[in-house]
């Protein structure tokens, strides 16, 4: 039986709705982030070393990071139905999106989240305008400027295919999931902004294994 170590408000839901889409029978081990630091809980080192999740176990076999797990779980269950046949320029396709999900798209929308609560966070009177300055001069000289040129490089490949990984809904989209919802919370992706994302993330959205995968998982809300 696959077990998903399923830390809430996670890359994890990513795996729940990738086995949701598969029709393969998993279990769930729950963790609950600390509310004030939104932090994972130890509990997850005892699964992996880095307390990170998603992790899936599956036998003897013990799984970390989205990409590798959704690899992982295509090739051994997949058929060739969730990521195309390794060798082929669709899989070096397929491939690429697993690989930029988390190497270039996910870094500046976090780096959002770190100066956005920099700029926010209590600090003495005295130094709430230093941090201020710091942040704003951050976000505005670098991470907005990279945002911005990921979301339009983005924008512009949904005009090439419906999909990432082409004509086909296929894994590479369900791992692209995750930094498109994170940036309509932290980068203003909106239907006006980005009408092809948009519409992207809201076909993904009325999927219904992704909708399973939310009713399983439990609430789902993307750190702004």
């Amino acid at each position: 039986m696959i077990v998903v170590h399923h830390l809430n408000n996670s890359r994890s839901q990513r795996i729940l709705w990738l086995l949701e889409e598969m029709g393969l029978p998993y279990e769930i081990k729950r963790y609950q982030r600390d509310p004030k630091t939104l932090l994972a809980p130890p509990e997850l080192r005892q699964v992996h070393p880095l307390g990170k999740s998603p992790v899936i176990t599956d036998g003897d076999v013990t799984t970390a990071e989205s990409g590798a797990i959704i690899e992982y779980l295509a090739d051994r269950y997949g058929q060739d139905q969730w990521l195309p046949t390794p060798g082929t320029p669709a899989r070096l396709r397929c491939s690429y999106w697993l690989h930029y999900a988390e190497g270039s798209a996910m870094p500046p929308l976090l780096l959002k989240l770190v100066f956005n609560r920099l700029a926010t966070s209590p600090a003495p009177f005295f130094v709430k305008p230093l941090l201020r300055g710091i942040a704003g001069k951050v976000l505005r000289g670098f991470v907005d400027p990279q945002l911005k040129l990921h979301l339009d490089f983005l924008e512009g490949e949904l005009a090439k295919s419906p999909w990432f990984g082409g004509d086909a809904f296929s894994a590479a989209d369900i791992q692209m999931s995750f930094p498109l919802e994170a940036a309509a919370a932290r980068a203003g992706l909106n239907a006006t902004t980005r009408p092809r994302l948009w519409d992207f993330l809201q076909r993904i959205r009325a999927r219904p294994a992704y909708q399973r995968a939310i009713e399983r998982g439990g609430d789902y809300e993307m750190v702004g």
